[in-house]
């Protein structure tokens, strides 16, 4: 069987023919052509939620298919935008709310937003990313986290960015070996442990988050070494790292301010 090192390695030492492989298969092709066709229409938050396709398209790309359902409170994300310090996306703890408000800024760019590369292009590189991680993941799980880790490490610079990421926490955790029950500790605690026994700023290293990551993949392999685990603990049943209670709160609170 193939470790998971080695599969994280095939993925990644050629990352460019990976991605085309993905921007290839037909269902994506075909989305993605939807996508780049339509977007530069839209004109206003309400347009574009009204395009199902266009709206799971965009959710997907950013990690939140899982959260499509909750249409009132994705309307709050956009509609808010992040320019503001108090903006609802940047009050989340979860950066992915503040990212796709960044790519579609209505807020900030009114009718305008749609026809920037990053709400065009750049929402469909990140779209193959994303796709190519959740297969990756259909056979090992390892394997997803350790690409979405390093994706997302140059953007860690703090213990809290790791905590406030399930996927990213459960790296380190297992990387460092850490029993469960740690993740269950005062979270001041986990993040004077993590700034404690990890140095930060390695992670903006390349190099060194690669020495990391081959850690976590041979720490992973130890763990579950005939794959024997559950593929939605970390990631939800696609895209997501599971819903806190305090984001469920929010998500009902908003239920009656429409979908």
């Amino acid at each position: 069987m193939t470790t998971t090192y080695t599969s994280y390695q095939q993925i990644t030492q050629n990352i460019d023919k990976s991605i085309e492989r993905v921007a290839k298969a037909p269902d994506v092709a075909r989305e993605t052509e939807y996508y780049l066709s339509n977007i530069g229409d839209i004109k206003s938050v309400d347009e574009f939620m009204a395009d199902t396709r266009l709206y799971n398209y965009a959710l997907k790309a950013h990690g939140l298919e899982d959260m499509a359902y909750a249409k009132a409170f994705i309307r709050k994300v956009l509609t808010e935008g992040v320019t503001k310090d108090d903006a609802f996306a940047n009050q989340l703890t979860d950066s992915r709310y503040a990212n796709l408000a960044t790519s579609l800024n209505f807020e900030a760019q009114g009718a305008a937003a749609t026809s920037f590369d990053k709400a065009q292009q750049g929402v469909v590189d990140l779209y193959m990313r994303e796709t190519l991680e959740q297969e990756a993941g259909n056979d090992n799980t390892g394997v997803r986290l350790a690409l979405y880790f390093e994706r997302n490490a140059s953007k860690i610079t703090s213990a809290m960015d790791i905590l406030a990421d399930d996927a990213l926490a459960q790296v380190v955790r297992t990387t460092l070996q850490l029993p469960t029950e740690f993740a269950a500790a005062d979270i001041d605690q986990q993040a004077e442990f993590f700034e404690r026994v990890l140095d930060i700023e390695d992670f903006q290293d390349s190099e060194k988050t690669g020495k990391f990551l081959e850690r976590f993949t041979a720490m992973w392999e130890m763990e579950n070494p005939s794959e024997n685990y559950d593929p939605l603990a970390v990631f939800g049943s696609s895209s997501g790292y599971g819903i806190s209670p305090d984001l469920l709160i929010s998500i009902n609170s908003l239920k009656l301010g429409g979908s």
